[in-house]
């Protein structure tokens, strides 16, 4: 199944729906695909003039393909333009993933602050594209395209702090508008900032992850390319702390994101 196809099920139903092992890295589905369901699931309890401001997500535990899965909702709290949601997918009645959202109506304000430009890239035709190689990369990779631009590879040995390139969606048939759910998939798609350092295949993944949306989005599609650039912060002890970005091919911001990362080397 595309990520379009998985968008609209859980859009139609967000009890029993089963991730296939496609969508799978290691052992759990991946996680952007299922931070993506929860916030549709959680989108879809809230009036459509609050949108999304920030999602803090926790993987409590790994979300098994192949295996039913459900997206719960609660709302904690209605206020005058903002709404407190939170999200549990649930699988053989444990919490696999905590979703808590802050969606919000604009208001109008004198404060407006332009955000840091964006970091310069070559061209993604210029750019070495890290491909879908069965068995060797995640699964997951087959529906997402990520040309490298800065720092290195994954267990190259490059020990830069910084990290990115180019991400679309692959494999999709028709373009539809870039979305709050397929960010989460193009923002997670890269892998923790830290395995670029390591010089051996070693195990990663995120632990917990907060990311802000830029509103109202902008007006890009699923077969737009974006820039992703990530600032490994400080690593020790097994735990990374990061900080990242997304923008438009044009430099105009579209989410900001950070995630505290395990590595188990």
């Amino acid at each position: 199944m595309r990520f379009s196809e998985l968008i609209d099920a859980v859009r139609r139903s967000p009890a029993g729906l089963v991730i296939p092992a496609q969508w799978s890295q290691g052992r759990a589905s991946f996680g952007g695909l299922v931070a993506a369901l929860q916030y549709e699931a959680m989108r879809a309890r809230v009036p459509a003039d609050r949108p999304v401001r920030s999602l803090a997500i926790t993987f409590v535990g790994p979300a098994a393909p192949d295996v039913p899965i459900q997206f719960e909702v609660e709302v904690l709290r209605e206020g005058k333009a903002v709404s407190q949601v939170l999200g549990r997918a649930m699988q053989d009645g444990q919490v696999v993933t905590l979703v808590q959202g802050s969606f919000g109506a604009s208001r109008a304000s004198e404060v407006e602050i332009a955000a840091a430009p964006a970091p310069q890239m070559k061209h993604w035709d210029d750019c070495q594209e890290l491909p879908y190689i069965p068995g060797v990369t995640p699964e997951f990779m087959r529906h997402l395209a990520m040309r490298w631009s800065i720092g290195g590879l994954p267990f190259t040995g490059n020990t830069s702090r910084e990290m990115g390139g180019w991400v679309r969606l692959r494999n999709e048939v028709e373009a539809q508008p870039l979305s709050e759910a397929c960010i989460l998939a193009l923002v997670d798609a890269w892998p923790p900032a830290l395995l670029p350092h390591l010089k051996k295949p070693a195990a990663g993944s995120t632990l917990t992850w907060t990311i802000e949306f830029v509103q109202p989005l902008l007006e890009l599609s699923t077969l737009d390319w974006c820039k992703y650039c990530v600032t490994t912060e400080h690593a020790r002890d097994g735990y990374g702390h990061a900080a990242a970005a997304l923008w438009s091919a044009e430099g105009k911001l579209i989410a900001l994101s950070r995630q505290t990362v395990t590595i188990f080397a």
